[in-house]
């Protein structure tokens, strides 16, 4: 049997089908349609459907037929040639677009770097990799602000049918993003030994992550947060420093998991009502604001993060004395203690008969002391006054 040698064509009609992934007889009908479309610009008015395109495949001589009449105009072999380049240029890149997208749908749910490439409108283009994603407003984080050639994390979200076709589209406040960012940073939670029960976000505020350890002896707080908060504190910066991250543990009991979901707030009492799904909580005065949050954003998403209706109210703080108040205290047990002193040194009988005898009384037997010392001050008086006499003298 002869060997068949192929042309130029047929080589290279089978490289770019085994490289690019399609069938060669799909690419022919393509560029056998596709001739057939030149052949009616060339002749406007005919009917199309009386008339076929032939193709050789070995080498890529094409023809036209009429009702079995070959009408092939003279020269028509170039523009064949040239329309069956295009054809196959544009076969090529449908089928990359469609393998892009298919190696796309596989990474929806996970996080890419990204950079901003330009601004269709309120949409923003981001460069993905191998193609380009589009984040709508509605995935845009409100107070963040975009540039050219900004580089970010965005999060796949889902691949839809557009104008062009499939795109993809990411986002940046999908609660998907701050998990795959806590996947990235945080080891324990990328080999599952801690577990994220649940996230709620106000994206570009605040964010409140729960956290469970499945492995004895780890901290999942711990963990997340870092040595010295390293690991949260990457992933704020990856938001640009505008969005808080509390990180708390997730309980089964109820009252302890609504507790926690306070925080910062701490002191905190819970009375909860399972049938209908409140919880009442009472915090001290100090820590009422913390509990409460900026425009109560705090409550509003440990309301969303606990799935109770929560209602605080805050319980006045207990009366301390104050140091000036301990002083006043001291100085009154000391005022007592010195009128004790003074009453035993003189006894309520001393006391009368020095008044009786200030009054001008006759005094008693008690009052003989009291004579005896006014003498000898007299005598003590005169001692001094002859004493400067002599000085003087």
């Amino acid at each position: 049997m002869p060997a068949i040698q192929r042309s130029e064509f047929a080589l290279a009609l089978n490289q770019v089908s085994m490289e690019r992934g399609i069938d060669p007889n799909v690419v022919l009908e393509t560029v056998q349609n596709a001739i057939l479309a030149a052949y009616r610009k060339d002749h406007p008015g005919i009917e199309v459907e009386e008339y076929r395109a032939e193709l050789d495949p070995n080498s890529g001589e094409a023809k036209i037929f009429h009702e079995d009449e070959d009408v092939t105009p003279p020269g028509f072999g170039r523009i064949a040639a040239q329309t069956a380049k295009q054809v196959i240029l544009q076969k090529i890149r449908e089928k990359e677009k469609e393998a892009i997208i298919t190696d796309y749908k596989l990474k929806i749910g996970t996080i890419v770097n990204g950079m901003v490439l330009r601004f269709a409108g309120p949409n923003i283009i981001v460069d993905v990799g191998k193609t380009e994603a589009i984040m709508p407003p509605s995935e845009q984080i409100p107070n963040e602000k975009y540039h050219l050639n900004q580089r970010l994390v965005v999060y796949l979200s889902q691949i839809q049918e557009g104008p062009k076709g499939e795109e993809v589209i990411v986002s940046r406040t999908d609660n998907g993003l701050l998990e795959g960012l806590f996947r990235r940073e945080v080891p324990e939670v990328a080999q599952g030994s801690v577990e994220i029960k649940q996230i709620v976000r106000e994206p570009g505020n605040r964010s409140k992550v729960a956290v469970y350890s499945t492995q004895s002896g780890i901290d999942p707080v711990g963990s997340c947060v870092g040595q010295k908060g390293v690991r949260v504190q990457a992933i704020i910066q990856e938001f640009n420093g505008i969005e808080k991250i509390d990180i708390i543990q997730w309980q089964e009991d109820a009252k302890s998991y609504i507790a926690q979901s306070l925080s910062p707030a701490k002191d905190i009492k819970v009375d909860i009502d399972e049938k209908e799904k409140t919880a009442k909580v009472t915090v001290p005065e100090e820590e009422l604001s913390l509990a409460i949050g900026k425009d109560g954003q705090n409550v509003r998403l440990a309301s969303k993060l606990t799935g109770y209706r929560i209602e605080i109210e805050g319980k006045p703080a207990e009366k301390t004395e104050t140091p000036e108040s301990e002083k006043a205290k001291d100085a009154k047990e000391i005022k007592e203690a010195a009128q004790t002193v003074s009453e035993e040194a003189n006894p309520p009988a001393a006391k009368e008969e020095a008044e009786t005898v200030k009054s001008g009384e006759e005094p008693g037997e008690a009052s003989a002391p009291l004579e005896a010392a006014g003498t000898l001050d007299k005598e003590a008086a005169k001692s001094e006054e002859a004493e400067q006499t002599s000085n003087k003298s």
